[in-house]
């Protein structure tokens, strides 16, 4: 016989999991003392919502789900926007509350609310644990978690039933074995759009990088020098240095003028693991429907855009299957690369073209990037060129602000300390929305680079308001002293003005123990025409 608790920490551990975040109360104590004996380290984060992303840096990390506990009430609600983002993002992530047993809440009402239904819109599936039902409740959490597409669970444990006692039942679970696009009418269909195609292009998204489809759309490009087109959540699928990838797309209207034509000229499109829930509304039906072949990990359903032949099962083998057909040579991609690579060339003057041109000079191979959402996030997504998948982290589904330094703060954690290096790139607004877990940062004493693109505005709100004629209203804000801040939370920190000082700040910000944000000033007016 074991606990209730024991027995979710112990299923927990068996999945992989080994870091779990958040900020507890009396509900969750024994939950928490729980995993800490079945060897899940607890973080004890400022915030339940930056916990939340430093759940989801820890699956980016290590491919097991993050775990986000919170105590009743308040403590869940906190977390709303980490849960929300990991639903978009397609983020398998574990949320763990504390409740008031459903016999007590008829009664007792302090911190009460229907958490279940807070829940609902944002979750794949919520559940409260019953007495003896810890074990199927957890089972249960972790296979929806992880399944097509993935996403965040939430598990509400009542305080009367973590510490109840249950028995364990020893079962192997099945995990879904991969569907392969079957011989008949449909694949036969797509094959011979592909074989008598002359210009065609491939689009690939998250489904495809949930399923390692790259090496998969790699062959199926060279064997046709048929150009790659990512999404953000995509970028490094295959390597963005190779001659026929196009890079990732779909926030930048100045990438756009090159790409959407591009696509709509294209008489074959193959859509990879492509889930438009990352684009804007320029890519609303960018295709003629009948020229689209859509292979997806899921049966995902929106307006975006039509295809003549959908098949939804393993990507990775969907494109395999479509190799046999390629029987021309498409060509083309070198000159569409040299253009956007123009577009988005460093600038000889100071600003954020500068700062990230430097920084990737200066990252160590394999380091891990985080962006937070705003201005400078789409020009970065457009320079920078990912060797590998899911090496530019980021919110590309939901742009929520804030994400950024906690992301890459979960991701060094669960990396540890022989880890790659992690690089965090925010706005100086998106930075205040979450400076006080720099207190978490100094308390994990991960080693940490931040890079803050002080322009005192909301610069991305800014230039749509320029755009859209209307009076500056809402996006300025007072200078603070980040390197001040930073210092004071116990870590390195220096004002960057100029390249010269950042290739020296860089430099020693990756060698520093702990933590370093390097302050680099900048002109708002710098981003006009960036992207």
């Amino acid at each position: 016989m074991t606990t209730a608790a024991q027995i979710i920490a112990a299923k927990l551990h068996e999945a992989g999991c080994r870091h779990a975040f958040g900020m507890p109360g009396g509900e969750v104590l024994l939950l928490m003392q729980a995993m800490h004996e079945a060897g899940i380290e607890f973080t004890l984060c400022k915030h339940e919502n930056n916990a939340g992303y430093l759940a989801e840096g820890s699956y980016h990390a290590t491919g097991v789900p993050g775990i986000l506990l919170t105590t009743i009430g308040p403590g869940l609600a906190n977390g709303l926007n980490s849960v929300a983002n990991a639903y978009q993002e397609q983020v398998p992530l574990i949320v763990l509350s504390g409740c008031i047993g459903r016999g007590e809440a008829e009664s007792f009402t302090h911190q009460v609310i229907d958490q279940s239904a807070l829940m609902a819109p944002i979750t794949k599936a919520q559940f409260q644990v019953a007495k003896g039902s810890a074990q199927q409740v957890i089972e249960k959490a972790l296979m929806i978690a992880r399944a097509d597409p993935p996403g965040p669970v939430h598990v509400d444990v009542p305080h009367d039933i973590a510490g109840s006692e249950v028995a364990v039942i020893a079962r192997a679970l099945l995990a879904p074995l991969p569907a392969a696009w079957p011989e008949g009418a449909s694949l036969e269909a797509a094959r011979k759009m592909l074989s008598s195609a002359k210009n065609p292009i491939i689009l690939a998204g998250l489904g495809a990088v949930h399923h390692g489809a790259g090496a998969d759309i790699l062959a199926v490009a060279e064997a046709g020098e048929i150009p790659v087109l990512t999404t953000y959540k995509a970028k490094g699928l295959i390597d963005e240095n190779h001659p026929l990838c196009l890079g990732g797309h779909g926030l930048s209207p100045l990438s756009d003028t090159v790409v959407l034509p591009l696509l709509r000229a294209s008489d074959c499109i193959i859509l990879a693991g492509y889930d438009p829930i990352e684009m804007r509304n320029g890519w609303i039906e960018p295709w003629d429907a009948g020229k689209a072949i859509e292979i997806l990990h899921a049966d995902i359903q929106h307006g975006m855009h039509g295809a003549a032949v959908r098949f939804v099962g393993d990507v990775s083998l969907g494109v395999a299957a479509l190799l046999p057909a390629v029987t021309t040579k498409s060509g083309g991609a070198p000159k569409v690369r040299a253009k956007l690579a123009e577009m988005f060339a460093p600038r000889e003057n100071w600003g954020p073209h500068q700062v990230f041109d430097t920084v990737l000079a200066a990252l160590p191979e394999g380091g891990i990037a985080t962006a937070d959402s705003g201005a400078h996030r789409i020009l970065l997504s457009q320079m920078w060129r990912c060797k590998t998948p899911q090496t530019l982290l980021q919110s590309t589904c939901f742009c929520t602000m804030g994400i950024a330094l906690p992301l890459a703060m979960g991701y060094a954690k669960a990396a540890g300390p022989d880890g790659p290096k992690v690089v965090a790139f925010v706005g100086d607004a998106g930075f205040e929305m979450v400076i006080g877990e720099l207190a978490t940062a100094r308390d994990m004493g991960i080693n940490l680079t931040v890079v803050v693109l002080v322009d005192e505005a909301l610069s991305l709100i800014d230039l749509k308001q320029s755009r859209s004629n209307l009076p500056q209203l809402g996006v300025n804000f007072g200078a603070t002293n980040i390197v001040a801040v930073a210092k004071a939370y116990g870590g390195h920190s220096e004002w960057v003005n100029d390249k010269k000082e950042l290739i020296g700040a860089t430099n020693r910000a990756f060698n520093n123990e702990g933590f370093t944000v390097l302050a680099c000033k900048i002109e708002k007016s710098e981003y006009a025409g960036a992207f």
